[in-house]
């Protein structure tokens, strides 16, 4: 079993920045990513990144904006959040792959997933 422990959400103001966390265990995870739920919503894709770091995706709405980095020595990914928007408030869930795909892949197939963390942002 692999499992994925966000953390890191809070209340922050619009125009504000966080920094969230994502630690791993259980076994190796290749592409990884985060994801989103906003209240009455379903789940949507922020961002992904690849194995070794050097490729990655982010939705339109987090361009700019979001920055997703990872560290495998730590098993540790972040998702860096700057000029945050009330739009932006939902709870955010790490996720990532077991499957290889190849070093530089970087899609949205996701094969396990943390319990998620509260982002709210006020305007």
């Amino acid at each position: 079993q692999v499992q994925l422990v966000e953390s890191g959400g809070g209340l922050v103001q619009a125009g504000g920045s966080l920094r969230l966390s994502c630690a791993a265990s259980g076994r190796t995870l290749y592409a990884m990513g985060w994801f989103r739920r906003a209240p009455g919503k379903e789940r949507e894709f922020v961002g992904t990144i690849s194995r070794n770091g050097g490729s990655t995706q982010y939705a339109d709405s987090v361009k700019g904006r979001f920055t997703i980095s990872r560290d495998n020595p730590k098993n540790m990914m972040w998702l860096q959040m700057n000029s945050l928007k009330p739009e932006d408030t939902a709870v955010y869930y790490c996720a990532g792959d077991r499957e290889y795909r190849g070093s530089d892949y970087s899609g949205s197939i996701m094969t396990d997933w943390g319990q998620g963390t509260q982002v709210t942002v006020s305007s």
